[in-house]
Order: structure tokens, then sequence, then C-alpha cells
């Protein structure tokens, strides 16, 4: 390594770093909290308008925004992708056709022709996701009897048993429940037209082997089982699911924080006699109003929302940038993240019911959900803020955080051995990860904080330290499960594993290094396309953008670099500053589903970046 620095970079740098966290505290609110926009893609606004097609109360001025936004989201060859700059996608550019079709847009017209030619070509509505044929199932364009069948008597079976709703990860499980209802009870709304313009005429093929055979013949069975079912059976599995549901509403409305078990929850209780004036549904329906951005853009949705994600990384920012303990700005947001502490138990408490609760959620409002992501990213950030009454919440978080460890040592986001993968091999998950094995980057951030509390050594630590290590790939860099990619795995580990005593020339740090210098853009940034997911030779390749730049030299600096490649990294961010102090990221850096859902978290473009610098220039209080 080298300790070479190019004549004027720190000066650069530093004005940087002052422009962007200027800019940061003019997004602060009242409150204390930071929230940027999440942005995912349209099959968030194309269900949306189904909904409330499907409830009776879709108007016409919604109806209009929303297809606005969503006519600006096609490219020029009549599709829509699940990111900037990625694929089309099949049952997207098949949502939002529909979407438009609502809207009034004519087959004829040269966008929407484009858009089903695309649809036919790619397979159809036959070849869509299951996801896509239930909603058109919803409306008489597919039929019920040619979709997998989830009978909601699956409530019934105890947490040992394989396939057990607690089988499922926290987001899975949520949307699984309603759907079981929607399957039951099979409705079919009307729609003001028919879609043969996007049936391919052929159903497509489709092998299966080992546990999908068997699962294959289980579903023929179910779909005799459900001609017929044991009807007081299935009465006590309907009620029992009403029940599940309702109790799992948050106080904002919500399911989750999060649209899948949103939408299918609103349906479902609507299908078992919840009218639109009960309380449950005026608030489900009053919520969505508050995921919902209306702009010059259009009408759009937000999948989710990030408040306690966005804070506790503005708090690290800020911190990171010079803002010493007691600063105001990190005393206002740490008194919010305090208030927000989940102090109850959730469904996390079925593997772990001895555990005494704690932690943060990513949302306003989901307490049965906490996450020991945002809890590590909390505990870091508090710790710094110089709030005394902290000190009880981070206490209880790290006690909550560490007995959330899985038996190999490793943690997932929101459950503990949460591993099964049987109820993967279903016909029906064909879309999205279901289950919620540990990863690296949630071990890593893990292990960062417990390392900053003074349990580098604790066992728990340790074990992770090793899983972090096993896991580390031949080439030297870490897979990211919550950010795009092998940049962000190996960003989020390199710093975890430093903090816990491993040093920097030992091999694995010295192969991710390498990895992140031969990856390195010829412009000096990072990037990692989202391809990279289902294509191996995408991994560590893309556009540079701000985040990704920033997570590749928070390993560096981590690392004790101070190398030609930082410098060339540093440059990139002063350069491609924006005037106002932020920086633009059309590329979407967040992950939701690997290989399936991805996010544009609109804040990362900013405060990774603060992170970068101002580790570079020394300034982290």
């Amino acid at each position: 390594m080298t300790t070479t620095e190019a004549p004027g970079l720190t000066e650069a740098a530093a004005a940087a770093v002052d422009a962007a966290r200027g800019h940061l505290l003019g997004l602060q609110s009242a409150e204390g909290w930071w929230k940027a926009e999440l942005e995912t893609n349209v099959t968030m606004d194309a269900e949306d308008l189904l909904l409330r097609q499907f409830l009776g109360i879709r108007t016409g001025d919604e109806t209009a925004e929303a297809a606005r936004w969503i006519r600006s989201q096609q490219r020029d060859d009549g599709t829509w992708a699940n990111f900037h700059g990625g694929p089309p996608d099949p049952s997207t550019t098949i949502e939002a056709y529909v979407a438009l079709r609502l809207a009034g847009d004519p087959p004829e017209a040269e966008h929407m022709r484009k858009a089903a030619a695309y649809a036919r070509d790619a397979g159809g509505i036959e070849g869509s996701r299951v996801f896509t044929r239930i909603w058109l199932a919803l409306f008489g364009q597919w039929s019920w009897d040619d979709l997998p069948v989830m009978p909601p008597e699956l409530m019934f079976l105890p947490s040992r048993f394989p396939l057990n709703v607690y089988d499922w990860a926290c987001w899975a499980r949520q949307t699984i429940v309603p759907l079981t209802v929607l399957g039951s009870l099979r409705p079919v709304r009307s729609l003001p037209f028919d879609l043969p313009e996007l049936r391919a005429g052929r159903l497509p093929d489709r092998e299966t082997t080992g546990w999908g055979r068997a699962f294959d013949t289980l579903d023929r069975f179910l779909h005799v089982y459900e001609k017929r079912p044991v009807r007081p059976l299935r009465t006590a599995a309907l009620r029992r699911a009403a029940e599940w549901i309702v109790a799992r509403q948050e106080a904002d409305g919500c399911w989750g924080g999060i649209q899948p078990p949103w939408v299918y929850s609103l349906m479902a209780l609507s299908l078992l006699g919840y009218d639109l004036d009960h309380p449950v549904m005026k608030r489900g329906l009053a919520g969505l109003d508050r995921f919902t951005i209306n702009d010059e853009k259009g009408r759009r949705l937000e999948a989710c929302q990030s408040p306690v994600w966005d804070t506790v990384l503005a708090m690290n920012a800020l911190s990171d940038a010079g803002a010493p303990a007691g600063d105001p700005a990190l005393l206002r947001a740490a008194r919010w993240v305090v208030d927000e502490e989940v102090r109850g138990p959730g469904d996390w408490s079925v593997r772990r019911p001895d555990l005494p609760p704690g932690g943060w959620a990513f949302e306003f409002d989901n307490d049965l959900y906490p996450d020991t992501d945002d809890t590590a990213e909390a505990i870091l950030a508090l710790r710094r803020s110089g709030l005394p009454e902290a000190r009880g919440p981070i206490d209880r978080a790290v006690r909550w955080m560490a007995g959330m460890v899985s038996k190999d040592g490793g943690f997932a986001a929101f459950d503990a051995d949460n591993t099964r993968e049987l109820c993967t091999k279903l016909p029906f998950c064909d879309f999205g990860a279901v289950i919620d094995p540990p990863s690296a980057d949630v071990t890593a951030h893990v292990v960062e904080a417990l390392a900053k509390e003074g349990q580098a050594e604790a066992p728990v630590t340790k074990r992770a330290v090793v899983w972090l290590l096993k896991a580390q790939e031949a080439d030297g860099s870490w897979f990211g499960r919550w950010g795009a990619n092998h940049v962000y795995g190996t960003g989020s580990v390199v710093p975890a594993l430093i903090a816990a005593g491993v040093r920097p020339e030992k091999p694995p740090i010295r192969r991710a290094v390498a990895w992140l210098e031969h990856h390195q853009n010829p412009d000096g940034g990072w990037g990692e396309d989202l391809r990279s997911y289902d294509d191996p030779s995408w991994i560590g390749r893309g556009t540079s953008t701000p985040s990704q730049t920033a997570w590749a030299l928070l390993a560096l600096l981590a690392a004790g670099e101070r190398s030609p490649a930082v410098e060339a990294g540093v440059r990139w961010l002063v350069e491609n500053q924006r005037p106002d102090g932020t920086w633009d990221e059309d590329h979407f850096t967040g992950t939701g589903f690997p290989g399936d859902f991805y996010i544009n978290y609109h804040l990362y473009r900013l405060v990774f970046p603060i992170s970068a610098l101002g580790r570079y220039l020394g300034r982290a209080a």
C-alpha cells in the first residue's frame, strides 16, 4: 500500500463533505428523522390500481396520475424493467399494460402494441409469474384452477412441522396467509376489457425433479381437495387466517410496512366480510395514502418506507463527517430513534420465546418485525450521539440482537434459523426470496455493532467472525444480500472484521482489497449491475455510482489503504458531486429479493459518500 496523496485532493474532499453534510442537514425533519424516497418498479402502481378496482374505490384522478407515472417509466421498446437500465421483465410489463388499459389507453396505441408484442413473445400471461397470474385471476383473466394451491388449513400446522407459516420469511408469511384466503374463496371481479392480446397461446415448458416433482403431485392433490374441502375445517382455517391477519396490522394501518401483505390482506378481509367502513379496513386504506407520492412526475406508491434505516445511516454519516457527540442534529435524531425502540414480542419470538425484546424496525410502524440490520446500525449511531438516555435502549438492543444468532453463528435480518428450504420448492414460489437465512452483510453489521460495544471477544461475536471468514467467496469478495451486490457485501464485511480485531495484513483482508482494486472502474468509481445476481459475469461490474464507490472506499479505508485506488475513488466522488452537495444516482443499488426485486434508496447517494469522505479525511467522531 502507499501513503501518497494527490495535491489538493484533501481540500477538495473537505469541501465536498462539507457541502454534502449541509445538504443532508437540510433534509432532516423537525421531529429528527430522515426519510427519502424508496423507489422500486411500476408493479406497485399497477397493483394499487387493481386493488382499488377490486374494492370498488378506484377514482379517475388516481388512475390518470398513476398512469402518467407508469407511462413515464416505459422504455422505447415498449417494455418495463425492474430496475434502471435492467432487462425487460415480462410480468412487470404485463401488469403495467393492464393498469394502462384501466386508464383507458387503447390496445392499438403504439406504446401498447409494443408492450403487448413483447409480452406475447416472452411467453404471455401463460409464462408470467404466479403473483401476476393471481392478480389476473382476481379479474377473470386467468383461471384459479391453473394456479398452485395454498390452502388456509396450513394455519393449523404447528411451528415444528414443515411448511408451517413460520418456516416462511416474515415478508413471505405475511403475504402467504391472506393469499390462502383469496385462493380458497376464488373471487372474480369485472374488468371493462379482456386481454387476448397478452396471450401466447401455450403453456411454458417446466422441468421438475426431486422435490419439485413431489410438490407437483401434492399440488394436484390439493386441487382435488379444493373442490371438496372439509367444510368445518375450512371455515375454522379461514377464521384463524383472519384473526392472524388482523392481529398483525400495525398502528398506521399497514401490514409489515410493505406493499404485498398490505394489499392482499385488504382484499382477503374484504372477502371475509370486513366492509370498507370497518376500522381495520379504514386504517389500511388510509395508511396507503402515507406511502403515496404525488408530484410533477405523477402518482406512485412506495413499496416500503425506510425512516429508521435512513435516520441511523444519516446519523452515522454525520458522525463520520466530524459531528461530535451532543451535536444538536444528532441529539434530535437520537431522541426520535429512542422513541422508535421495539419493546414488545413479535413473530421472531416463535423461534426465540425466551429472548427479551429490543431493537428497531425499518419503518415508522412495524413493531412486530424488528430486524437485526437496523438494530446494528442504530446501536452504532446512538452510541456516538451523546444522548444519555440512549444507554438503556442500546443495552436492550445488544441483548436482543445477539440473541437472534442462528445455529450456524450467522445472522439473518428478521428471524433466527429461518433456513428450511422445503417451502422454496413449492410451485407457488417462483418469485422472490421466501426464507431468511443468515447473510454476510447483516452478519457484518451485527459484528461491527457488537465490537464497538466492547464485545469483540464475546463468543457470539467470535462465532460470527468465523461465519464471515467461511462465507468469503473464492475471489475474495462477499455476497451482498440486501445491497448490490459483492461491492456491498465486501464493503460491509471488511470494516466489521477490522472492528472485531482481524488485522489488515491478514489474507482475508488482503484478498478483499485485491478484489476491490481489480474491480475499480477506469473512471475511478465502483459499480455493480444488479444482473450480477443472475449472471456471474456481472459480478463487480457496472456503471460507477456514488453509493457503491463509497462502499468500496469504506472497505479500503478500514483496511488501512491510502493507495492510488483510494485517491481515484475519492476524486470520482468529488468530481461527480452536484452543486447542491448531493449526487445523482439513477441506478438501483438496494436489494429486496436477489434476482427479482430491487430498490433505489434515494438517501444512499448522500449518506454513504459522506461517510467515505469523512473517514478518508480522518474526521470520524
